[in-house]
Order: C-alpha cells, then sequence, then structure tokens
C-alpha cells in the first residue's frame, strides 16, 4: 500500500502550529485561549453525583456532599493492593496450567480454571484495595442524623481548569460550603467547609476503614486493624493492616478539634470553630511524612498544578465551527482529559474503570493498554504516561517466563494481572494474542517523540523478545506448507469466536506484520542486521482474509482435519456481530499493513450495514479513526458523537473509550502518516468545521 511519509504530516502538523503560535518571521501570533476552552466546560450537578478529584494516582468518587457521606464509593490509589489469604496449605506454585493441543499439533499449557481452590483464588487476588470511607455526619433540628434527601437547593460544581470541586447545598435552611480537592503530587484530600452548622455543633467529619477487597467489607471488622500511631491537638497518624496489606493515613486539621474513636475503624471528628473548618486526609504505602500541606496550601498547589497541565501537551478547540454539535464534541475532548489525568497517570497502567469501581477487581488488561494509553503520546504530555508505561520492562521477565513455557520465542504478555506478573486464569486471558504488538507500537511512538540512543536502548529488549514471539507463534499451514497461519487456540477482539475453530484473526494478521516491521526498522536503527526469521514471517504470513469482496473477522476451520470450512461465514452469526468491529481496526487504529484499500472501503460499507450496536466506547473511536482514514470525514465526526457512545454530565464513562475518542480527536487534528494535505485532515472540509489545534502529534 502506498502510503506518504511521515515527514509530510509532521510538516503540516508544524505549520498549523506555527499558525496559533508564531509565524514565519518569529512575530508571536494568538494562540489557543486553553482557560476559556477548559473552562467554558466545567461541570455542574444538582442531583446525585460521582465527580471526581485525584493525581492520577490516587483518586475520591464524591456524591453530592462533596465527600462521600451517602454512598459507597471506594477511595482508590494505584499503589493500593490487597490479597485474600491463600487457601490453607497452598501456593501459588500449585497452580497447574491445563494443557491443550494446538493447530500446529503440539501441546502446551495455557492459564486457564482447572477446578482447584488455588485457581479459584488466583481469579480475584490481588484486588484493588479499597483504603477508606471519608464523608460527612449532619445533625438536624431535631437531632436526628441528616440523609441526603435533606440536602436542599444542591449544587455542585467541578472547576476543570483548579481541579476543585464545590459543592453547596442547605440543611434546615442553614448553608453548607464544601471544598474539595486532592494534592497534585501527595495522595491527600483537602477539604475546606463553611456553614455555621460548625459552630452549631451539627456538623462532624467522619473516617472509616473496611476489610480493602475492592467493594469494602464493613462486616468484617475483626480481620483488619486501624490503629492510632501518634496523636497531636491538631494531627492523627493511623496504621492500617489487612493480611500482607499496609498503608498509612494521616488526619491533620486547621483549628480545635476533637477526634473519637467510637468504634473499630471509625474516626469522629468533632470542629471547634466559628463557621468554617479544614482538614487534610493523607494516605501513603510508606511512612506518612512529618508535616502535611494545610487545606489551604493544598487548594492553592491545586491551582497552580491544573492550568500547569492544561497548558501542557495539545490543545483543540472547535468554537469557530458552525456545526451545532461542536461543544459537545469539545466537552467530550476536555472533560476526558481531565478524566484521564485523574484517573489514570499512576504507577501501574489502570483498569478499565480507572480509579472508580472495576468489575474486573481491579487489574489492569494488557490489550487495553493501548486504548488507556496511546492518546498521552498524541497529545504528547509522555511524562504522564511513562508513569506507568514501563511495565513493559517490569514484567518482561514474567513474560519471557510464560512463552518459555508454552516453547515459543521472547515474550508473552499477559492478557489481565495486577501488582504480580501473574495471570488471572481464564479463557480469554489465556488465548487473546491482539495485546502481543501494543509495545512495539508504544517503543515506535516514544521513538518518534524522542529520537534518541536512550529511548533505542530503553526499548531494545522489549521490542526484540516481543518481535521475537510474533515471529515464533506462526505455524505452518495444513493446506499450502509455504503460507504461515496464526492458529488456534485463538482469540479474535471481539472474544466472539470458536477458539478451537478458528485461525488467522484478520486484526492480528495486520498487528503482527505491523510489530515484525517495525522491530526490523528498530534493528536497522541499532545497526543491526535484519533478522531472517522476521523477514521470513513477513513473507509468508497469511494475508487478511477476504470473502466476497470484503474483509472477514477470521478463518474457521475444522478442529478434527485442521482444513478450512468454507462454509462458516463470520459476518453472518449475530452472536460474532455482537461486540468490537475488529476488521475495522485494521485501517484506522493501525496503519493498514497488508490492507487494500478498496476492500477496506467495502469491508467499512458493509460494517456499517450489519453491526446492529457497538458495545464498548472504543469500538466508536475505531470506526471513527477507520473512517476518517478512508476519507469519510462526516462519518468519522459522527462516530465521535453518536449518542451511544455515553459521556454523562458528571463525566463518568468507560475509560478506554476516552483514550480512544481522545486517540481519534488528535490523529484527525493532526493527522497521520499518509494524510491527505491540509489542516484537520480527518474533519469535514466543508466549511462547517474549523479546528484549531496546536501541540498536537500526528498518529502513526
Amino acid at each position: 500500500m502506498m502510503r506518504t511519509s511521515l515527514l509530510l504530516c509532521g510538516l503540516l502538523a508544524g505549520a498549523v502550529s506555527m499558525a496559533y503560535g508564531a509565524d514565519a518571521t518569529g512575530q508571536e501570533r494568538l494562540a489557543i485561549d486553553r482557560q476559556a476552552v477548559v473552562t467554558r466546560h466545567n461541570i455542574t450537578v444538582t442531583s446525585s453525583s460521582e465527580l471526581q478529584v485525584g493525581n492520577g494516582e490516587f483518586a475520591i468518587t464524591t456524591d453530592i456532599s462533596g465527600l462521600i457521606s451517602f454512598s459507597n464509593n471506594p477511595i482508590l490509589a494505584h499503589w493500593g493492593w490487597h490479597s485474600d489469604p491463600l487457601p490453607a496449605g497452598q501456593t501459588i506454585d500449585d497452580y497447574k496450567w491445563p494443557i491443550h493441543r494446538g493447530y500446529d499439533g503440539r501441546e502446551r499449557p495455557y492459564p486457564l480454571q482447572n477446578g482447584s481452590e488455588i485457581g479459584k483464588w488466583l481469579m480475584s487476588n490481588p484486588h484493588k484495595a479499597n483504603l477508606g470511607r471519608l464523608g460527612l455526619v449532619f445533625l438536624k433540628e431535631n437531632g436526628s442524623a441528616a440523609g441526603m434527601e435533606d440536602l436542599q437547593n444542591r449544587e455542585q460544581t467541578l472547576d476543570l481548569w483548579k481541579g476543585l470541586l464545590t459543592s453547596r447545598y442547605d440543611i434546615d435552611g442553614q448553608p453548607v460550603n464544601v471544598e474539595t480537592c486532592v494534592h497534585p503530587t501527595l495522595d491527600a484530600i483537602a477539604v475546606r467547609i463553611t456553614s455555621p452548622l460548625i459552630s452549631a455543633g451539627r456538623l462532624r467529619i467522619k473516617l472509616t476503614f473496611p476489610y480493602p477487597n475492592q467493594s469494602g467489607d464493613f462486616n468484617r471488622p475483626d480481620a483488619h486493624a486501624s490503629t492510632i500511631q501518634s496523636r497531636g491537638p491538631r494531627r492523627a497518624d493511623i496504621a492500617r493492616i489487612a493480611d500482607a496489606t499496609s498503608y498509612h493515613v494521616g488526619l491533620m486539621w486547621a483549628g480545635g478539634g476533637t477526634l473519637e474513636n467510637p468504634a473499630k475503624h471509625e474516626f469522629l471528628l468533632s470542629p471547634e470553630a466559628a463557621d468554617q473548618f479544614e482538614f487534610v486526609c493523607a494516605f501513603t504505602p510508606r511512612a506518612l511524612p512529618e508535616t502535611l500541606p494545610s487545606a489551604t496550601e493544598t487548594i492553592a498547589a491545586c491551582a497552580k498544578h491544573w492550568p500547569d497541565f492544561w497548558n501542557s501537551g495539545g490543545a483543540i478547540d472547535l468554537s469557530g465551527s458552525s456545526d451545532p454539535r461542536w461543544k459537545e464534541l469539545e466537552r467530550r475532548i476536555v472533560i476526558s482529559q481531565y478524566a484521564m489525568a485523574v484517573n489514570e497517570a499512576g504507577s501501574y497502567p489502570p483498569p478499565e474503570s480507572g480509579l472508580r469501581k472495576d468489575p474486573w477487581h481491579g487489574r489492569f488488561h494488557f490489550e487495553m493498554i493501548w486504548w488507556h494509553g496511546t492518546h498521552w503520546a498524541l497529545w504528547d504530555r509522555w511524562p504522564l504516561l511513562n508513569r506507568y508505561i514501563d511495565i513493559y520492562q517490569r514484567y518482561l521477565s514474567g513474560a519471557q517466563e510464560t512463552a518459555r513455557k508454552q516453547r515459543y520465542k521472547g515474550a508473552r504478555w499477559f492478557k489481565c494481572t495486577g501488582n504480580t506478573p501473574v495471570e488471572w486464569p481464564w479463557t480469554s486471558h489465556s488465548w487473546l494474542v491482539w495485546q502481543h504488538p501494543h509495545p512495539i507500537f508504544f517503543a515506535e511512538m516514544d521513538y518518534r517523540a524522542h529520537p534518541t540512543v536512550e529511548t533505542l536502548n530503553k526499548w531494545r529488549e522489549v521490542v526484540f523478545e516481543t518481535a521475537d514471539f510474533l515471529a515464533s507463534f506462526p505455524s505452518q499451514d495444513k493446506e499450502n506448507p509455504e503460507r504461515l497461519v496464526l492458529g488456534y487456540p485463538i482469540e479474535d477482539m471481539s472474544e466472539k469466536n470458536p477458539h478451537f475453530e478458528t485461525i488467522n484473526p484478520a486484526f492480528d494478521l495486520a498487528y503482527f506484520r505491523f510489530g515484525l516491521r517495525i522491530a526490523q526498522r528498530w534493528r536497522e536503527r541499532l545497526g543491526l542486521p535484519r533478522d531472517a526469521r522476521y523477514d521470513y514471517v513477513l513473507e509468508h504470513l497469511s494475508p487478511i482474509p477476504v470473502r466476497d469482496g470484503v474483509y472477514i473477522m477470521w478463518e474457521s476451520v475444522s478442529r478434527e482435519s485442521g482444513l478450512r470450512d468454507t462454509s462458516v461465514d463470520p459476518w453472518g452469526t449475530p452472536q460474532w456481530l455482537s461486540d468490537h468491529p475488529s476488521v475495522t481496526g485494521l485501517y484506522g487504529m493501525l496503519p493498514g499493513d497488508g490492507v487494500d484499500l478498496e476492500t477496506m472501503q467495502r469491508t467499512f460499507d458493509k460494517a456499517l450495514q450489519l453491526w446492529p450496536k457497538l458495545k464498548w466506547g472504543w469500538d466508536y473511536a475505531m470506526m471513527a479513526m477507520c473512517a476518517a482514514r478512508l476519507g469519510m470525514r462526516e462519518t468519522a465526526v459522527d462516530f465521535l458523537l453518536h449518542p451511544d457512545f455515553h459521556f454523562s454530565t458528571s463525566g463518568a464513562g468507560y475509560f478506554p473509550g476516552r483514550g480512544g475518542l481522545l486517540y481519534a480527536a488528535a490523529m484527525m487534528a493532526a493527522g497521520w502518516d499518509g494524510c491527505p494535505e491540509g489542516n484537520a485532515p480527518g474533519f469535514p472540509d466543508d466549511g462547517s468545521w474549523s479546528v484549531k489545534w496546536e501541540g498536537l502529534k500526528p498518529a502513526l
């Protein structure tokens, strides 16, 4: 497939950036007013709420009170992990991988459920630890506790530019104002409360600790410990221990206050002040610092940090557009940046729900790292991505061990794990393969942004160990010995295919080609000869399967004979059309290795016709990227604004979808390898969209 060079799009990107920064003579011109772009999308709610404040490593999900007074939302951190005790007398080494015979006739072990107690334990351990619950207790005039229904005239506003949540409401006609934020570099919640209820003795702060599974179990008080380690007139430090998990919590307040410990794991702070009281509650896996910042200092730190964040990297301003949907798309872009900065810039790759409740025990999925993380590169916010993208270096030895067990070369990456490189035993986790080229994709983006020897050395081992697996995984086609296939057991991106009757998932074929092509480029950059095995696989790997002029999601085979079954059509079974439209990722998410553009156009058209409803947020972004590359600019925008691509008023949502939208929007604005000339090549060029952008990088 013919492509223009990256240089063309790079020059165009530079030209557009110059147009909104300085002209060719160096004369300054007006840049995007980033504060205006951000603040016109400040979030205000008046009923229920799940607004968040956080710093990328740590976050609190509040309710309408400004803390967690009436909900069961967890406080979570990427460093916070917990495991239940192991089954009696067992260790992780007692878990044995079941054996299955693959397409190539070899028997290999896979991390599947085997019915053992240790196998069941591995399904839910480790999990994110619910670190605690911090809320307010209100007393009504009659002395009874106020419920959420007693909060009248509610208004809660999240100032995105300052990272400050302000909650206002009345109780028995008395006003309450609560300001909440999280320190940019310390995992500390800062709160300032203003209300006559303080001097009336009708407002208290309540800190409670559950047994720290992810949802938090408040019915096991004897299974964990909350011990005051030190106590002063305005500070108390609490040590938390649950099984092998330990962390520390520091509570510090300004002015007078009395701290009580009325029950196990429950602490009540009663302010002794006039009408304003402030405090900080800090969490850390290590010893607490001798001094903690005050709430006033933390609010000031946020007022500096968040403008610095918004002024870093890229920006998009759509306010000059005549299409009335411009504000909604810009809102989605802005609140997605905030949500990712709060939830997904920590010490581990984020789970699919960020630092919110997560149905996968808070563990992260390696195939989702692309959707969570690649946007940081296009928005040129590498310091945030670099906080966790070294997971590939950290977990390399574990991936190498998996490949060795299965008699492959290189490193076979995990599917779903936590703070230890141990796979969660499950079918999808054993047979999914589209996550494997991801580290090569990240490495290539890193090198394009930082073309140095240091970058090459940083990724060298990961790139080559990954490529060694990609080259050793294909096996000889039973019908044509000159052709290599991706054989079963295998799971397509859609996670709907029959695992032992499938070969050659279309997306995986294109992605394996991409990975090996880029790995050869890395060898050349390092002055190494091309790897003969990589070239052999690139030459002999099966083409992307086509039927009736369109790409199909995979080829089907008979498990008994290993021969292709041409009577099965992966496009014709409704079950297979109920999840990710993987074929549209060939040319959109991916740059199109092995893709014929006319076939791709017919494939995309058929996907539009047949796919009943996209299920996951990143599906819409993937379709938008494919439409953009195919020149279907209006369709690309339509997918980013699709009504089923949910972006709630509060900003809650599915985080891979948010990352996908940010990647797609940046790509549509700044371009990609081989993009058409002109500004914003993925947006309609009929005058309805005015796309100002700066600081973005083109996509691969």
